[in-house]
């Protein structure tokens, strides 16, 4: 088939090498995000499907809206059999989906009708879950609600955070989206409506959610530093300003803290929660760098009584 390929960031940068080395599709062109400013000097960056595209020669689209007319003739002048995507972060209008004769087919990194929505893996993550995987749907205008062509399973690791989770499901999923082309060009694969039950939703994580109760227990804990590491970044509030939380483990044998107390020892440091403690592994302060929390807190100086999150 010829396909036009849209995705936006570093993940979905594996399922377009995956399209791209099948040889059994052409990918005529990529449909990414505008560029963005990044970095120190606010410089404009195109995308990392962007780059990508670019080094294999692909044409690159990149419309500020997808319903732009100069973008929509563009698509119906390249006649796609299909639209793979993968995060590419716009809604799609129905002139741009009735496009392709075969639609546009999103790979989404949960097991629909899970999570739907934009943070799947970092809501995974915070529930407990304990699989996850990606499915491969073909888009409506519904979120995330179309029917589905495949999935794979992924077993949600005690110490994932949602970076390392999202990694190998960018991996996983690459496979079955360039597996998802494959079924539909020899007509083996037919898509399948998702079931009314078992739908959750997983909207973007804000900061606010990112903002750790010390009062919850020790697992709740756990699983909001995991699942909002690295973005948008766990966090607490230490003498007024704000303390990033980028590891912690729980620590079952010291239930002496109150929730929010500073336990520090020689070489570690402890927390209390509404359970046992957690104790702090990494953590980075305002302007600072990510440091161990042992040199963290030998550096502040912390005294009796101290807490986090006040």
């Amino acid at each position: 088939m010829k396909l036009v390929f849209a995705g936006t960031p570093e993940v979905a940068v594996p399922a377009l090498d995956a399209l791209i080395a099948s040889g059994r599709h052409e990918v005529a062109a990529v449909v990414t995000r505008p560029d963005a400013q990044a970095g120190r000097g606010r410089h404009l960056v195109a995308s990392p499907v962007a780059q990508r595209a670019a080094e294999a020669g692909i044409e690159v689209l990149k419309p500020v809206k997808p319903r732009d007319e100069e973008f929509l003739a563009r698509l119906r002048e390249i006649a796609p059999d299909c639209c793979p995507v993968v995060a590419y972060g716009a809604l799609l209008p129905r002139v741009a989906l009735d496009i392709p004769a075969h639609g546009w087919v999103n790979l989404h990194f949960s097991l629909l009708p899970a999570w739907r929505g934009a943070a799947p893996v970092q809501h995974s993550i915070m529930a407990g879950d304990e699989i996850t995987g990606a499915s491969t749907f073909l888009i409506e205008e519904g979120l995330d609600s179309g029917p589905v062509y495949g999935t794979v399973t992924e077993e949600i690791r005690p110490t994932d955070t949602s970076g390392d989770l999202l990694t190998r499901l960018a991996f996983a999923g690459s496979g079955l989206l360039a597996a998802t082309m494959d079924g539909i060009e020899d007509g083996s694969l037919k898509a399948v409506p998702q079931p009314a039950d078992g739908v959750s939703l997983a909207p973007k994580i804000s900061v606010e959610d990112a903002h750790v109760d010390w009062s919850a227990p020790a697992l709740r804990v756990d699983r909001v530093v995991r699942g909002c590491t690295p973005a948008p970044g766990s966090w607490t509030v230490f003498r007024g300003e704000r303390l990033k939380l980028i590891q912690v483990a729980p620590a079952t044998d010291r239930t002496d803290l109150a929730p929010g107390e500073l336990g520090v020892g020689k070489n570690n440091v402890h927390v209390g929660t509404g359970s046992h403690a957690v104790e702090l592994l990494w953590v980075q302060a305002q302007g600072k760098k990510p440091m161990r929390a042992a040199d963290w807190a030998r550096g502040v100086r912390i005294g009796p009584g101290e807490r986090l999150g006040v």
